[in-house]
């Protein structure tokens, strides 16, 4: 349920209050609102049928798959790459981790991952999250009435509010909506999802039981970009701090905003959960695509040769790896 913590809220939601101050709550909450039946779909298809919703395409017809493929290739080859290099820069920053390059760090965390998916599988990436988002929620809470209760940054004289709808705020404007929880298709991840917890479980559940949990899990999610919105704005808003698009630069510039709200006993208690939020947006993210692209693959041949063996899924994680390192390294590990 809690599929959508990561750059949207760490990354985007701070540096939309920092930058542009509360008007920026609008698009954050019409972006999760706008975008709930796409996600709410991929549960009930799943529930009402039994079917992931990539197979729900296939059987509209070999365009519609064709369609979804090309979309998941587009994600494919960047989606991962930004997750792991942010999450390098948090855990190079959180454990003063000298003289080794964020796409180095990068590498051992798909290493570490890819290897935790696949012995682990689904039911490892779902506890994980469960602990990680609950630790989040609290720190954020703590932290965001914190904020509150404390004056607002003072702005510097003569400060005015950069242009929304100039070219730099436009393509912000975009990706942060686009991000605002998860991109669109993410909904296909879901379908694949609630498959895999009704194996686990054993049972389908009811309807009213399945969007009952989803539900919970994306207020939580809208709530929390509102949390990272405000403390951006409370602690930078008129300052002229820009947040960087270094990786090890920006997660240090997030961890110093929080301590010096909440004090430097907090640091590690924030630090360890911002890393924990990106660490299973990665997990996350990659599992997802990973799923789904042997799902893709499964429904694009003419003769359907079912790809259920462990080792397809295996296979797709460490191409998945190989691919977004490669993209990672090209782009010399830079966030933006």
């Amino acid at each position: 349920a809690s599929m959508a913590i990561g750059t949207s809220h760490l990354v985007l939601s701070t540096k939309a209050g920092a930058t542009y101050g509360w008007v920026m709550i609008v698009p954050i909450i019409l972006a999760n609102v706008l975008k709930y039946p796409f996600f709410e779909f991929g549960i009930r298809y799943t529930n009402a049928t039994g079917r992931s919703l990539v197979e729900g395409y296939s059987r509209r017809g070999k365009g519609f798959m064709w369609v979804y493929a090309g979309i998941t290739l587009v994600t494919t080859f960047t989606i991962l790459a930004a997750l792991y290099v942010v999450t390098a820069g948090l855990l190079s920053n959180l454990f003063g981790i000298d003289g080794i390059s964020v796409s180095l760090i990068a590498l051992g965390l798909f290493a570490f991952i890819s290897a935790a998916l696949i012995i682990g599988r689904y039911s490892l990436l779902e506890t994980t999250l469960k602990f990680v988002v609950t630790i989040l929620f609290a720190a954020l809470l703590v932290t965001t009435v914190m904020v509150l209760y404390k004056p607002a940054v003072t702005p510097n004289p003569g400060f005015t509010r950069p242009p929304l709808l100039d070219s730099v705020g436009v393509l912000f404007l975009i990706s942060l909506i686009g991000w605002m929880p998860t991109a669109v298709e993410a909904s296909s991840w879901l379908s694949l999802w609630s498959l895999e917890k009704y194996k686990v479980m054993g049972r389908r559940p009811s309807l009213k039981e399945a969007l009952g949990e989803f539900n919970s899990g994306y207020i939580t999610t809208a709530l929390l970009a509102v949390f990272f919105l405000i403390i951006g704005l409370r602690t930078l808003y008129g300052t002229g701090t820009v947040l960087s698009g270094n990786a090890v630069t920006f997660a240090d510039q997030v961890v110093q905003l929080f301590t010096t709200h909440i004090g430097e006993w907090a640091y590690i208690f924030i630090a360890v959960s911002a890393f924990a939020t990106m660490f299973s947006t990665c997990m996350t993210a990659h599992d997802a695509i990973a799923r789904v692209s042997v799902d893709v693959l499964e429904y694009l041949q003419p003769d359907r040769k079912r790809f259920i063996r462990k080792w397809h899924y295996a296979a797709a994680v460490l191409v998945l790896t190989a691919v977004n390192y490669l993209v990672l390294t090209a782009f010399s590990a830079n966030m933006g």
